[in-house]
């Protein structure tokens, strides 16, 4: 058993599906993640957390640029883009974050067709990766790096509009799922504000199993999104690393914190002999271990807002 800490970010307010395509203007401005603040039901996040939510194409000097790919589905061609650094340059000296120096996550605004890859990077500092869309619709790229310079992790993005017609599909509450033949399902709640485990157990034909093999210096690689505005986390596992050939299973624990109530749309990527495997699970939070806290805060806002020194909440 591998345990694991990953903690939920969001952007604040979800984005409705109308404004979508605008994504692309929004992400130009670095400073438009801090307009947006302000979390469902009112609930108000630092702006200087902006930054780690993943949705502007700039950060600390750190910035997103020539982002090309097909500009429609069945259509061959690489989906490639450039990090350039403080002074404007293109950045060709990465530290390895989980094996790879940039992870590549693409994903429709719906949470659907889900990709994570690591693209190759060129000698002018242009990453890219053959590419092909699976549907029509607005995409969010994110790319997930450290930059050697900066010794700490980024993740930039952008979004890649692909024409056709876009039929939505949005996501429903799953704690299982089936992919390639391995039943994946996932136990614990997410509560708002609190710590608690989720455990996800993987099986095949009924019995479990014990095969997990390290993938990205870990048995199981999470990535987390908040529905709507697809803030994301890429997961940091904790604990030793596994050694090669080393193996675990059936289950791999996670600690979460959701700081906000909402949907979270889960990517678990695993890998048995040798091939990689992505479930996608989809958990509400729950009121179970915040209600109380929940309605205490709701009271002293109400109160705090009569008195005429609170915050109005929506």
């Amino acid at each position: 058993m591998s345990v694991f800490a990953v903690a939920f970010v969001t952007a604040g307010a979800v984005i409705p599906e109308q404004t979508v395509q605008s994504w692309t203007e929004e992400t130009e401005q670095t400073d438009h993640a801090g307009e947006q603040d302000m979390g469902t039901g009112g609930h108000e996040t630092h702006t200087d957390d902006a930054s780690s939510l993943g949705l502007g194409v700039a950060q600390d000097g750190y910035r997103l640029t020539g982002v090309t790919a097909p500009a429609e589905t069945g259509t061959d061609g690489d989906l490639s883009l450039i990090v350039t650094g403080p002074a404007g340059d293109p950045v060709t000296d990465f530290e390895l974050e989980h094996e790879r120096e940039l992870h590549l996550i693409a994903v429709r605004a719906d949470g659907q067709h889900f990709h994570h890859v690591h693209p190759e990077m060129n000698a002018d500092g242009t990453w890219s990766i053959p590419w092909q869309w699976d549907a029509a619709g607005s995409y969010r790229v994110f790319a997930d790096f450290v930059p050697a310079e900066a010794g700490e992790g980024i993740t930039l993005s952008t979004s890649v509009q692909v024409a056709g017609n876009y039929a939505p599909a949005p996501a429903e509450p799953a704690t299982t799922t089936t992919v390639d033949g391995y039943e994946v399902s996932v136990t614990g709640d997410l509560v708002a504000g609190t710590s608690t485990e989720l455990t996800m157990t993987i099986t095949r034909d009924g019995q479990p199993v014990t095969e997990l093999e390290p993938y990205l210096g870990a048995f199981g690689h999470l990535v987390a999104l908040r529905e709507g505005d697809l803030a994301y986390l890429h997961v940091h596992p904790h604990g030793d690393e596994p050694q090669p050939g080393q193996t675990s299973g059936p289950e791999i624990v996670f600690e979460a914190t959701a700081p906000t109530p909402g949907r979270y749309l889960l990517y678990l990527d695993f890998q048995v002999a040798g091939q990689v495997h992505t479930a996608p699970l989809v958990l509400d939070t729950t009121r179970d271990a915040g209600t109380d806290h929940g309605e205490a805060e709701q009271s002293d806002n109400t109160d705090e807002h009569e008195e005429g020194g609170g915050h109005d909440h929506d």
